[in-house]
This record gives C-alpha cells, structure tokens and sequence, in this order.
C-alpha cells in the first residue's frame, strides 16, 4: 500500500508566499553575535549590556532577522531594516512567533540533554495564514551542543554545521566558488554529529528509524 510506503519519509504540503526574510532567535552569544558584540557592535536588532562572554546566555532570547539571499551570504537586519522590509504589522507577528517557537524548543531539547543555542525559522503566507516554511530545527539551521559539555567562555562540542565551517576556515578558503573538495573524514565526522544529534533528540537510533 502506498500510504505505508511513504509512512515516515514523506509530508503532505502547500505552496506558500515566502517572507523573504530568516527568523534567527539567539539564546546564548556564539557565532557572528559573539563577533559582532566583540567588535563593538552587537546584534543588530537590540542592545546588549556590557560584561558578556562568549556563550553566555542572553537574558532574554534575541530576534536577530536576515536578509533571505538567493546567492551569496544573508545580511543582518536593523529592526527599523526588517520592518520597512516587511511591514511593521508582520515584523511584530514573526518575532513573538520565533521567540515562542525557540523557547518551546529550547525546554524541549534541554529534557533530551541538548543545549539549543540559536535556529532560524521561515515564514509564509497561504492567504493571510501565516505558516511555518522550509526546515524547522534541523541541525543545518540550527546550533545545537551537549548540554553537560556547555560552559562559558569556551566553545561548546556543536552537533551541526560548525564542524563543517571550522574545517572551511580552516583550508583558508576564500568564500569564491568552487568549494574546496571534502575529505572523507570529514564528512564522516560531520554525520556522526547530525546521527548523534537526532538520536539524542528523538530517543531513536537512527539506523533503526531508517529501516
């Protein structure tokens, strides 16, 4: 029968006008926030009292949205940016929105013992329902690390694509296609860390899911 042959690997979907614009909620200061506050400069969107360490949780969660580049790299947004881009109206819906859904998430992950650091969400609108778009996190939108290896001031074991930038980073490439071949090693390395984040975060080994 059909059903029971995509049962598990298929989802049933609509077509949505996508807002062009990611949804990134920060609980902790890694990545380009830590740089950016390092520098002086801080996220974008609000600011940030002074004293903070690299992976330091941030009071509250922080909505730092992005320009959705169909080439190249995203640009952070200014709140007073994000909202001439799409509307106050809709600025304000898709911030409590993300804020919301990375809380949940957070609880959600911390049970599994897994520290969700930041994601970015999609949005879009089917009519004037606004709806959940494209990956929802995934270790690709996703930073996620062993909660008992979290400590401030270091960089925390990551179970996503940081692996895979800090391997980048590492050859010296330029950010000018083409990418430099991937060795096997890491590659496989880069699977360990996305098997072991979904087995953590489902209680499901994963060879068995596949079967």
């Amino acid at each position: 029968d059909e059903a029971a042959e995509l049962t598990g690997r298929a989802m049933i979907v609509r077509r949505a006008d996508v807002i062009p614009m990611e949804c990134v909620v920060r609980g902790y200061l890694y990545g380009s926030s830590w740089r950016e506050y390092r520098a002086g400069g801080g996220p974008t969107t609000e600011p940030l009292p002074a004293g903070l360490q690299m992976a330091q949780q941030l009071p509250e969660p922080l909505f730092t949205p992005a320009t959705k580049a169909e080439s190249g790299h995203d640009e952070n947004l200014t709140v007073a940016g994000a909202r001439e881009l799409v509307g106050d109206e809709v600025y304000e819906r898709l911030r409590s929105v993300a804020i919301d859904l990375y809380r949940r998430a957070a609880v959600a992950a911390a049970e599994k013992g897994v520290l969700l650091a930041d994601t970015k969400f999609e949005f879009g609108f089917v009519g004037d329902e606004l709806l959940l778009v494209d990956e929802v996190l995934t270790p690709d939108s996703s930073r996620y690390g062993p909660a008992d290896k979290y400590e401030i001031g270091a960089v925390m074991p990551s179970y996503d694509r940081q692996y895979v930038r800090d391997w980048l980073d590492s050859t010296g490439w330029d950010r000018t296609p083409p990418a430099p071949a991937m060795p096997d090693d890491v590659k496989a390395a880069t699977r360990a860390r996305y098997v072991e984040a979904f087995e953590r975060l489902t209680g499901t080994a994963f060879d068995g899911y596949l079967r």
